[in-house]
Parts: C-alpha cells; structure tokens; sequence
C-alpha cells in the first residue's frame, strides 16, 4: 500500500471528478491521502473531504508562505482556532517561499516559526514548504535543533548540501514527488544518497505531475510512478519502497492503515 502525504484533492482542479479520481487512486494501492491547509479560505473544503471519507483522508491545518501578505495576523488566527479545535495530523502547510515575492520574508519568518511553536505544543509534525529558502528555513529552525520538532521538508528538491542540513535535524523526512522523474532535475543523484528510512512519498497534486503526465494536473495515483523510479535510483523492489514508505509516513504522522 501507498501513502501520499501530500496533496490539495481539496481544490477545485478536483470538482468535475473527484470521485473518479479517488477510485483510480485505489486501484494503484493508494491507502492514504494527506491534505495540507493552504489558509483560511480552503479550511472549509479541506475539512469537508476529511468528513466525507474518514477512511482516505487526513486533514493538516496550517498557514501557507504563499498566502502570508499584510493581514497575516488575523490569518494566523483563523488557523490557529481549526488547529486547535480540530482533528489534524500535521501542521502544514508552512514554511518560506521567496519564489514569486520576497517583499513579506519577515512576515513569513514569523508565521513560520509561531506555526512551530504551536506544532511543538500539540506534538504534532509539520510539513514545510521551503521555495529558493533552504538557507533561510534552516536559520529559522536552528533554535529548535535537538528539540522535539518532526516533520518533513516537503517536495525536497535540494542538492547535496541542502541534504546534509535536512538531514541534520534528526526527526525529519524528506518528501519525494514527481521532480524525482524529471530528466534533468538532478534530484535523483541527491536521493541516491538519502536513507530510504528518511524518506516520503508525496504528489503535492494538482501540481507537479511526474513523466509521462509532467505539465498535466496531477492526482494521487500517479504516486506509484514516482515510487517506482525511487525504487531504480535506491536499487529497490517496489514492494520495499512501498513498504518503507509507508511505514516512515505512518510513525511520523501517527496514522494506521486499518484506521
């Protein structure tokens, strides 16, 4: 069985089908789907899917870097009282992006580090988004070294260095999507180096679809493409990615499969 913990079924790339699109899921050994918040205007479908199929889905409930502007404050409010009166297996999704806009850094610094705090005191993993800001997501976590903080770097796309410091931070995985298959990422001379007992698998759909769908929407059950090309970069079967992986996202978010 498969895990995918990391994806937005939630949105509206999903309304036409999602029916269909779950059912494909199953039938490539899909067991579990994890879904991180993005902010306060998708709390509401997220939660909805999580109570519609109780047994697919689990609901992480967080801040997004990219929705971090002016009014993050009055955001992080609304966060905070589903996360806490919530039923959540993560804080996520939460982190720095300084892709599109670096003019809020300090703001999403901040968020960040007041979601962790609140990870801390739930003793629940979060899923960090870190876009062109390892060095700054690493700062931002330094204090917390040694610390009981879990989680995992989502969509890791780093390259050795980047690695060594994720690695570093003892309670951490490593989430691996579709760029794992993309030709020319290099992502997978740094994965070969990554223990397998470190690592997670992830769709983060309706984006970054592996090869042969790379540029189409993406869904869950493409999740069995990029395990199987993890298997060929660790020198693996299936059945041992599959396993592995499944049992590294079970112990770091505290789900079962016959939950």
């Amino acid at each position: 069985m498969l895990i995918d913990t990391h994806s937005h079924v939630y949105l509206s790339e999903f309304k036409e089908d999602r029916i269909e699109m779950i059912e494909r899921a199953i039938e490539e050994g899909v067991d579990k789907i994890l879904l991180p918040n993005i902010d306060a205007s998708t709390i509401k479908d997220l939660d909805s899917l999580c109570l519609a199929d109780k047994r697919t889905f689990r609901g992480m409930m967080g801040l997004h870097p990219g929705s971090v502007k002016s009014s993050f404050k009055e955001d992080l409010s609304l966060i905070k009282e589903s996360l806490f009166n919530g039923n959540y297996c993560a804080v996520g999704e939460i982190g720095i992006d300084l892709y599109w806009d670096k003019s809020f850094i300090k703001e999403q610094i901040i968020a960040f580090t007041t979601q962790i705090e609140w990870a801390l005191e739930l003793d629940l993993p979060i899923a960090i988004h870190a876009r062109d800001s390892f060095n700054e997501i690493f700062e931002a976590m330094s204090p917390y070294k040694g610390s009981a903080l879990k989680g995992v770097f989502h969509c890791f796309t780093g390259g050795a260095p980047e690695l060594k410091e994720a690695l570093s931070f003892d309670n951490f995985m490593l989430g691996i999507g579709g760029v794992l298959t993309f030709k020319n990422s290099g992502l997978d001379k740094t994965i070969a180096e990554a223990p397998l007992d470190r690592l997670v698998l992830e769709t983060d759909s309706p984006y970054l679809a592996p090869v042969p769908y790379r540029g189409k929407r993406n869904e869950p059950s493409y999740i069995r493409l990029i395990a199987e090309k993890l298997a060929i970069v660790k020198g693996e079967s299936i059945v041992s990615i599959e396993r592995i992986t499944s049992a590294n996202a079970m112990d770091l978010f505290n789900i079962r499969m016959d939950d």
